[in-house]
């Protein structure tokens, strides 16, 4: 069977080429020295810090929102990245070409209100960036970029979850096998906080996020949100899409051209970093912020890179929420470390600040947590500067948040084991690929459940990266984190078994135990699973915000997935299928 299945593999990958749905050929070759004096040459903290365009997802009619229906494109346009940076060719949301942003429009929804969104894509006849047609990707047979349009962290049916089987090309000339609508509906029926919109199509996620297309998407809901009296309004509450980029000289977005191992993935790598970071589509950016409390709600939308943030002012973070749902009481943190797709919900009260200005930096090794320490470029974000207030500040942090249901462990009705691999080539001891339980994305789907329960998931990480797990529904907690003991011996049995069980995991999974971060003891979408440990997660398959149903049908076709969040793993392939069953 598995021979059919690369032999079909092989066969799109043939047409597509014959086709003209190829990689764009590859630039004169360029050093890694190059691109750091490249962002090397932009001088930071010149451009101000963009405030993305609003879309509302709802209309007023008489006094209430009212659902109603909206229309996005997928564009290729011009974006200035840096003042002093030519201008960079990127792929990018918004209901129009000229009004198309990096990142896109922030759609702004109403809790309970139901939106229906028409992505459209207009993008050209061959990507701006190089991909890998060896990993499986979607590859049409009359040229196009594929697309589809992922809700992060969105509870909504699985016919407008974005699954990287229902892409389209352009005017949907070409569609996916999972492909179904072009309009998808978003019930926001979960808790207020904020998700993030992006590219989900098989095996170029890591490119088409690259070029652009992400967004952010925030569910409010005043009647609940209003009373915690936390910095509101434009102004006061921003939100902040991280993400890392390196430029050639001309401006142009750097990637790869050559693999890690070029003789089977031509183009893959198992990571992409940038030197230069942005937020908000521009590098290194400044705001300008008087003495009072801000809430900034962050967004890791970086293909790989971790974020360890801190204030070089000392100021702490206030963390009122993570992904996308509150904190059941405030926390306070020196240092925030934002995994892949991770988001917080944080207040700063610069009123407590001793300097006139305050940077955020980062310390995260990269790949995390074992690689090189940043540098003076990448471990920059961007800079406060802080004058005097104008007008009173009434905000406030108050000592009760939201409440949801329990974590309730012994509610469990199934306990799952999944394992994390990465294989790699004999030769040149490279990874090659990287596998959740040895199996594929294309493979029945083994994690079944069943809607309005409670499972338990132990995640055991055997690979030498920290992964963000990210589930697609579900909402999950992490609760434990124990350390794998004679870890050589349980990957020797797992390599022959794959079954962690008949390994006798719990022989093993007796090490370290490592506290989870009071900032993360909340319901999450992204989990960080740190290498050489057994993570466990109490995942619910209900509406944690009220203990309710889902208000669709969970079960239906297409089903949903759960992934690592490093755009590169999850394209090579480490992705499988969530099926829900009646």
């Amino acid at each position: 069977m598995r021979a059919k299945v690369e032999l079909a593999v092989l066969l799109l990958v043939l047409v597509g080429v014959a086709a003209g749905t190829r990689p764009p050929s590859a630039p004169p070759p360029v050093t890694e020295d190059t691109l750091q004096k490249v962002a090397g040459s932009l001088e930071m903290y010149v451009d101000e810090l963009p405030q993305m365009p609003k879309i509302y997802g709802f209309s007023m009619r008489h006094g209430h929102p009212s659902p109603i229906r909206l229309t996005i494109g997928m564009y290729q346009k011009k974006w200035k990245f840096h003042r002093d940076l030519p201008a960079s060719t990127v792929f990018v949301f918004g209901t129009s070409a000229a009004t198309a942003t990096f990142p896109g429009p922030t759609i702004e929804a109403a809790q309970g209100v139901p939106l229906s969104v028409t992505w459209q894509n207009y993008l050209p006849a061959r990507h701006i960036l190089p991909w890998d047609p060896t990993v499986p990707t979607a590859i049409p047979r009359r040229g196009g970029v594929p697309t589809v349009v992922h809700l992060h962290g969105g509870a909504h049916p699985p016919q407008s979850d974005g699954s990287a089987f229902a892409w389209f090309t352009a005017g949907f000339g070409e569609t996916g096998p999972a492909w179904s609508t072009p309009t998808y509906t978003y019930p926001n029926a979960q808790s207020p906080g904020v998700l993030w919109y992006h590219d989900h199509a098989l095996g170029l996620t890591r490119a088409n996020l690259l070029a652009g297309l992400l967004g952010a998407y925030v569910i409010r809901n005043p009647a609940v949100e209003a009373p915690l009296g936390l910095p509101c309004g434009d102004e006061f509450d921003r939100v902040l899409m991280l993400a890392d980029r390196s430029f050639y000289a001309d401006g142009s977005i750097y990637m790869n051209y050559t693999g890690i191992i070029p003789n089977i993935h031509p183009q893959w790598q198992p990571e992409y970093f940038g030197e230069a970071i942005t937020v908000n589509g521009k590098a290194w950016p400044f705001l300008a912020v008087a003495r009072r409390r801000y809430r900034f709600r962050i967004i890791n939308t970086s293909n790989a890179r971790y974020f360890n943030l801190s204030l070089t002012n000392g100021l702490p973070f206030t963390v009122v929420g993570s992904d996308t749902n509150y904190l059941s009481k405030p926390v306070t943190a020196a240092s925030l470390l934002v995994s892949v797709a991770e988001t917080f919900d944080v207040v700063v009260d610069f009123s407590q600040s001793t300097t006139s200005e305050a940077e955020l930096v980062n310390t995260a090794p990269y790949p995390y947590p074992d690689g090189q320490a940043p540098n003076d470029l990448n471990g920059k974000v961007m800079k406060f500067v802080i004058s005097p207030a104008k007008a009173k500040d009434t905000s406030r942090v108050p000592a009760k948040l939201l409440d949801y249901v329990a974590v309730a462990e012994e509610e469990a009705v199934q306990r799952r084991y999944i394992v994390m691999y990465e294989y790699e080539d004999a030769a040149t001891g490279n990874p090659t690929h990287l596998y959740i339980n040895g199996k594929r994305l294309e493979d029945p789907a083994t994690e079944t459940p069943r809607p309005g329960t409670t499972e338990v998931w132990e995640v055991i990480n055997l690979t030498p990266d920290n992964h963000p797990l990210h589930l697609h529904l579900a909402t999950f907690q992490a609760t434990r984190v124990r350390g794998l003991v004679d870890e050589d011996a349980f990957k020797g049995c797992m390599a022959k078994l794959n079954d962690a069980v008949r390994c006798n995991v719990s022989r093993h999974a007796v090490g370290e135990e490592v506290a989870v971060p009071e900032h993360e003891k909340g319901w999450k979408n992204v989990v960080k699973i740190a290498p050489g440990y057994m993570t466990t997660i109490v995942v619910k398959f209900f509406m944690v915000d009220s203990g309710k149903p889902y208000p669709f049908d969970a079960t239906a076709e297409p089903g949903y997935v759960y992934h690592c969040h490093i755009l590169d793993h999850e394209d090579n392939a480490m992705i499988r299928p969530l099926k829900l069953i009646k």
